[in-house]
């Protein structure tokens, strides 16, 4: 567990976090996700309660003191006077509400069915607000194709390995920075480490494999120290390349793409994701291993059909081109 979170958890805190890190292997993003959630919860529990100077701000409230008398005493309604209170006092949209009731629901379910420190689980029926499904944004294919022509500069192969990789394999931005040269198989596979270090393998089609042959003859041997050795991808300085690295790498040329200026980078695993559904016509349960989703739920956003699509869908019903019999007209 981060030294940082240590200094500012109570014993009950510490342990759940403890447990989602070492035995179901969270990652130190969802782990940072878990504890300002589940503090956020404690501090407004202590105002509400009136445990607190009602001067003292929100955010300098301690929650050190968080035990499992005072989580005894947690009924439903607090937890949705909490939603409110995030909705309202911190501006939290149904996204962000949503996740903490899940941190919520989890902890409680912590509590009660594996530490047994409590007899009934109060937020058993907590409900999770309702989000908007919005469907992802994407590149187009023509979009994809300009953005791999748009490749130049010193470190071109470098640059359009990472882009192909992206493109063609879905990665996440964490996971592509985090490859290693020890990664990449001769069998023309590759191994991914997903959220909560979850390994996947990935078989590399002839144009990731090509673009990963044709940067590993240029990347740098000379001035790399030990630490980044294995790194596959290497900054301008010779260190592994950040998440920031990445980031700036693929902004810069999908400001190159009309109508794509505004797109992230995690935007092209929605692309890799879209490209292979639509126009590879990849099962959706292939798809879900591929991209290392937990759920399939999670990838069935994926399946959202394109104009064109839904356009051909109509032309096909076999009624399409029905018309209407003239009926002749009678002679009195």
């Amino acid at each position: 567990m981060k030294s940082e979170y240590l200094a500012q958890c109570p014993p009950v805190l510490r342990s759940y976090l403890g447990y989602m890190e070492t035995i179901k292997g969270r990652s130190a993003q969802t782990m940072n996700e878990y504890f300002i959630d589940l503090r956020t919860f404690f501090r407004f529990l202590k105002q509400k309660r009136g445990l607190v100077p009602s001067s003292l701000e929100f955010e300098e409230i301690s929650i050190l003191d968080i035990d499992i008398d005072l989580l005894r005493t947690v009924t439903l309604n607090d937890a949705y006077e909490f939603m409110n209170f995030i909705k309202d006092e911190r501006d939290n949209g149904a996204k962000t509400r949503a996740r903490k009731t899940t941190a919520l629901r989890m902890f409680f379910r912590y509590l009660t069915d594996l530490q047994h420190l409590l007899e009934v689980n109060p937020l058993q029926n907590l409900e999770t607000p309702k989000t908007k499904k919005a469907l992802p944004k994407y590149l187009s294919l023509e979009q994809s194709e300009t953005l791999l022509e748009s490749v130049d500069g010193s470190f071109a192969e470098r640059d359009y390995c990472m882009l192909t990789l992206l493109l063609n394999c879905g990665l996440r931005r964490a996971e592509l920075a985090g490859l290693n040269l020890t990664d990449i198989g001769q069998d023309h596979t590759l191994r991914v480490r997903g959220k909560g270090n979850k390994e996947r393998m990935l078989y590399l089609n002839d144009a990731c494999w090509n673009a990963l042959q044709a940067y590993l003859k240029v990347r740098p041997t000379e001035g790399v120290d030990a630490k980044n050795k294995n790194a596959l991808f290497l900054s301008r300085i010779k260190q592994r390349i950040s998440l920031q690295g990445v980031h700036f790498v693929v902004k810069g040329y999908l400001a190159k793409v009309p109508g794509a200026e505004q797109l992230s980078t995690h935007k092209l695993r929605h692309t890799a994701a879209t490209l292979m559904y639509q126009h590879g016509h990849v099962d959706i349960r292939v798809l879900q291993e591929v991209l290392g989703h937990e759920n399939l739920g999670t990838t069935e956003i994926y399946t959202h059909l394109s104009g064109e699509q839904i356009r051909e869908a109509a032309a096909a019903n076999p009624l399409a081109g029905k018309t209407p019999k003239r009926k002749k007209k009678t002679t009195e």
